[in-house]
């Protein structure tokens, strides 16, 4: 193994300053935080996950990458119409009759958490390591039985798909864990727990940003039906169509600038900004335009109802192929 150089960061806080010494730049690509990285991480002023000090991935991240001067895709108009003609549909929402809260719960767990092996019904592309699961677990209602963990001591991410227990068995049908302050990516041509074998997490809209009036990334969608091609930072694919009439998992959209929010509320106009600035990315294949949220009690019904009135007709499909620097990285130019 090539030995790393270590670079010296002065950082500067209200009441000191001091030095940190960290690996190069060159690390940065293999998962290591990188110094500028750091820097970015003590500036970040996005929203933690709540009940954690943890932001999602770095500010450097293609999540939580600007899309808005982008230029539109070649194929924009085409995929669009592929998705289909319906307007957005968030999937998630207030508890009604169920007695879970629609959406994808997140649970927050400490270095302290015991961990569980895993079996899966897909383990060639799944993490073979320990999970942190109990019977607190939170797991997704519905067919897809998303778990997604993470551990506040280390901002270690884990997400599993079809998860379920059996005596103290664990089952799921795949699993996938992630460094939340490396870009690193996952080995190309491996699912996670996701057809794009991209992180859930990342795409969530949440409710601590919304109230803080701020979402600062893109958001998770899904379409019927996929091309069977994925495009960076995806992963892998899921699809059976041409990419010249049918997107890829990792295509991204974004709400036209001339969207008027007029008559909206003002959370749901945090949203309309964030889509319009960050976009929102393919992930799986599932119901049309339908994008995803955690699993919250507090979602106001307001908010719900606003965001169906948004038309996919007023997306457009953007080229981020100038995004990229390296293929195994999330580590936008």
């Amino acid at each position: 193994m090539r030995p790393m150089r270590a670079a010296a960061v002065v950082v500067v806080s209200m009441s000191m300053v001091f030095t940190v010494v960290v690996p190069s730049a060159t690390a940065s690509e293999e998962g290591a935080p990188s110094a500028s990285a750091l820097v970015a991480a003590v500036k970040s002023k996005r929203k933690p996950v709540a009940g954690t000090k943890c932001t999602v991935f770095p500010d450097s991240n293609y999540w939580n990458a600007d899309v808005s001067k982008l230029p539109v895709h070649k194929s924009s108009s085409t995929w669009r119409k592929a998705i289909g003609s319906r307007n957005l549909h968030p999937d998630f929402g207030p508890a009604g009759k169920e007695e879970k809260p629609y959406g994808i719960p997140i649970t927050v767990v400490s270095k302290s958490a015991k961990k569980s092996s895993v079996r899966f019904y897909y383990p060639g592309e799944s993490d073979r390591v320990k999970y942190p699961l109990s019977a607190k677990t939170k797991i997704e209602g519905g067919g897809d039985r998303h778990a997604i963990i993470v551990d506040k001591s280390t901002c270690r991410l884990y997400e599993l798909f079809d998860l379920s227990r059996s005596g103290s068995r664990w089952n799921a049908g795949s699993g996938a864990t992630w460094s939340l302050k490396s870009n690193k990516l996952r080995k190309n041509g491996w699912t996670s727990a996701d057809a794009a074998g991209l992180p859930i997490l990342p795409g969530l809209l949440r409710y601590n940003e919304v109230k803080a009036g701020k979402v600062e990334h893109a958001i998770r969608f899904t379409a019927p039906v996929t091309a069977k091609k994925h495009i960076w930072p995806a992963r892998h694919h899921a699809g059976s169509r041409s990419v010249k009439t049918h997107p890829p998992m990792g295509a991204r959209f974004r709400l036209k600038k001339s969207f008027s929010t007029k008559g909206y509320s003002k959370e749901a106009k945090v949203v309309i900004k964030a889509m319009k600035k960050y976009g929102i990315v393919l992930a799986d294949n599932g119901s049309g335009w339908f994008f995803q949220g955690e699993a919250s009690t507090k979602w106001p019904s307001r908010l719900i109802r606003d965001l169906k009135r948004i038309p996919s007709s007023a997306f457009e499909a953007v080229d981020t192929s100038k995004l990229k620097r390296t293929s195994n990285s999330g580590r936008v130019r």
